[in-house]
């Protein structure tokens, strides 16, 4: 039974692989509230400072082949205060797969009003995808999914997105690509569609006390023929320095979060998801952890010449000591 069990969920992940080459990228982190560059470029020249992370994702611990996910990108805002650029290199293992996803970014941004802006970014890149038959056992070696020759092909990517923001709250809806053309092998074409993913994301801060902030949001991944994706987290900042949290991803998992900022410069986060589907009963959940850089906050110099330049340019930035979202 078990071992049947186990076709059915490597069958499940091995067809999740060809599907997200259509779907390139679906942002499936539990800390997605601190990756929204990831998916929407419109966010990159937002942040106050220049942001570095790197993001690593371990999925359905005890499943053989499950999804592996290793990230790093950059926020970069230019002096201006109108543009910015940033990049994200992704590395995702799943079954028989390996993905390598780049892109660049760029974002440019407007006044709405004196204390609300709106940012429209583009992001260029590609995916190679390699498929290696000989990771693996196989039941049904005949199967047409399976029995082809190993498998290697790049893919451009090109997606746009916008975000609108204030000092307490944000929304964002982006594309991650336009290019939805699909695998061309003959074995393929019947399983993948070729339809655009949206994104859309949405939060506010709530401020409790001087030092003590809440932070409803939501993240909706809507890909037309398949469910939506809905994530749903509830997260408090301490003390200006400890965040705890929970998240909700409907028909999926539900997950704990926990953040801290180290000092200024750095924050450290840890995500743990249990299932709450069929898929629980085989797997030991899903960690995540994220490590941030923020450049230029530890420097006081260049605090205060930020602080001097906000107050005569009359632009308080976003929440950023620490960076909310």
């Amino acid at each position: 039974m078990f071992n049947k069990c186990y076709n059915i969920v490597f069958i499940g992940l091995f067809c999740a692989t060809i599907l997200s080459v259509s779907a390139q990228q679906e942002p499936l982190y539990t800390q997605y509230m601190y990756n929204i560059g990831s998916f929407n470029p419109a966010y990159v020249g937002t942040v106050e400072s220049a942001e570095l992370s790197a993001l690593y994702r371990a999925q359905w611990i005890d499943i053989p082949g499950a999804p592996r996910n290793l990230r790093f990108g950059a926020n970069l805002p230019m002096d201006n205060e109108k543009m910015g650029v940033g990049f994200n290199v992704i590395s995702d293992a799943l079954g028989p797969s390996t993905q390598t996803y780049f892109d660049v970014s760029y974002s440019y941004q407007i006044n709405l009003s004196a204390a609300s802006w709106l940012s429209f970014g583009l992001d260029v890149g590609g995916s190679i995808l390699n498929l290696d038959y000989s990771k693996g056992t196989f039941e049904n070696p005949g199967e047409p999914l399976i029995g082809g020759q190993d498998f290697n092909q790049f893919y451009p990517v090109a997606g746009a997105g916008m975000f609108a923001y204030g000092e307490q709250w944000y929304a964002g809806l982006s594309i991650p690509n336009f290019l939805t053309l699909g695998i061309y092998e003959e074995e393929l074409e019947a399983v993948v569609d070729n339809n655009l993913q949206f994104n859309f994301i949405t939060g506010y801060v709530f401020e409790i006390s001087d030092r003590s902030k809440f932070k409803p949001a939501v993240l909706l991944n809507v890909l037309p023929g398949a469910p939506v994706n809905v994530n749903l987290s509830a997260n408090f900042l301490f003390l200006d320095a400890v965040t705890l949290g929970a998240n909700y991803r409907i028909d999926n998992s539900i997950s704990g979060v926990f953040g801290i900022q180290v000092s200024n410069g750095m924050f450290l986060g840890y995500s743990y998801d249990y299932n709450t589907n069929g898929l629980g009963e085989f797997n030991n959940g899903s960690h995540e952890a994220i490590l941030k850089f923020y450049l230029g906050r530890g420097d006081s110099s260049s605090s205060n010449s930020r602080n001097r330049n906000k107050k005569l340019k009359g632009k308080p930035k976003q929440i950023d000591s620490p960076r909310f979202f």
